[in-house]
């Protein structure tokens, strides 16, 4: 791996922060942001980088590699929560197995925005249409993982499960309906009119990316110690799983995706984890999971992985095997 790059991406200003949330954390700090602002800079980076994703979808020629993009972001979303629930089986429990297996086939916004910054600190350009199939991949991994639990515990009652209910959330929750929403205010706007509110969705990007990794590092810093007593098997899948999918997807992409920028965003996708939407679809369909098992392993653990040796590994990947 190009150690230039792996420093490169750990000396990221924003990543920088996340690590002293995490320090704050040990060092017992009364450094916290406000509820309220977390959720609101969160909004932020959905809606900039939704419509952000809309101008250049609306600047990209309609071509089969969109379509194919879009139908392998599905697959993933189906295939990885199937594969590894059954992994999960040999220590967790149904309940804990589906919502764990949900998560790692959901995706993380978060973990795809920094990925983005990443590459515009390296210069590498990648395609709007991404940020659709991010938004795609989000609620068939939910279903899936709901399916599952169903299937083997054998018991479909509407008591025990409100499928209807928890579809709904899955297809219709903020995080998905604001990066889809700013997506197609971001297609149909003018290059004159996105202009007009550049400062808003670029110019302070980075700088809210920044308060918020600070944000994301002290919730990663309270949720790490609860984890630690969850044993060895939690921890290696949260770390081993997403380079299997990460470098898999890396590899395969290359059949049908040619910008390097795509590949990884592709990457960092299927290696990514939910810890928003997920949580808050199993807290309805399946409350006996355990969220202080599924959560820390996507934040505590596979989120710092990816976006401080995940990434420049993938690229690293795409960049010496075509």
């Amino acid at each position: 791996m190009d150690l230039h790059l792996l420093i490169d991406n750990l000396t990221n200003p924003a990543l920088l922060f996340f690590f002293l949330g995490i320090i704050a954390v040990q060092l017992k700090s009364d450094l916290k942001i406000p509820e309220n602002s977390s959720k609101f800079i969160s909004l932020y980076l959905l809606l900039a980088i939704g419509f952000k994703g809309g101008q250049e979808l609306s600047h990209s020629d309609f071509s089969m590699e969109i379509i194919w993009s879009l139908l392998f972001g599905i697959f993933l979303a189906v295939a990885v929560p199937v594969y590894t629930y059954f992994i999960l089986r040999k220590k967790f429990s149904i309940e804990n197995a589906g919502a764990i297996a949900a998560s790692y086939g959901s995706v993380s916004a978060v973990t795809f925005v920094t990925a983005i910054s990443f590459l515009e600190i390296e210069h590498i350009p990648f395609s709007g249409h991404m940020v659709a199939v991010m938004a795609l991949m989000e609620a068939p991994s939910i279903m899936v993982g709901l399916f599952l639990i169903m299937i083997f515990k054998g018991n479909k009652r509407k008591s025990d499960i409100p499928l209807k209910t928890t579809l709904r959330h899955a297809l219709f929750n903020g995080s998905v309906l604001l990066i889809v929403g700013s997506l197609m205010v971001g297609f149909l706007a003018s290059d004159v009119q996105a202009q007009g509110i550049k400062p808003f969705t670029t110019d302070i990007f980075k700088g809210f990316l920044a308060v918020f990794l600070l944000d994301m590092g002290i919730t990663s810093g309270k949720k790490l110690s609860e984890f630690i007593k969850k044993g060895k098997f939690a921890l290696l899948f949260a770390i081993v799983i997403p380079i299997i999918n990460g470098l898999l997807v890396a590899i395969i992409s290359g059949a049908f995706i040619s910008d390097i920028g795509n590949r990884l965003l592709f990457a960092i996708l299927a290696a990514s984890a939910s810890y928003i939407a997920v949580p808050a679809a199993m807290k309805i369909a399946a409350p006996k999971a355990s969220p202080s098992l599924y959560i820390p392993m996507a934040l505590a653990i596979t989120f710092p992985f990816n976006i401080t040796l995940g990434m420049p590994f993938y690229l690293y990947i795409i960049q010496n095997f075509n």
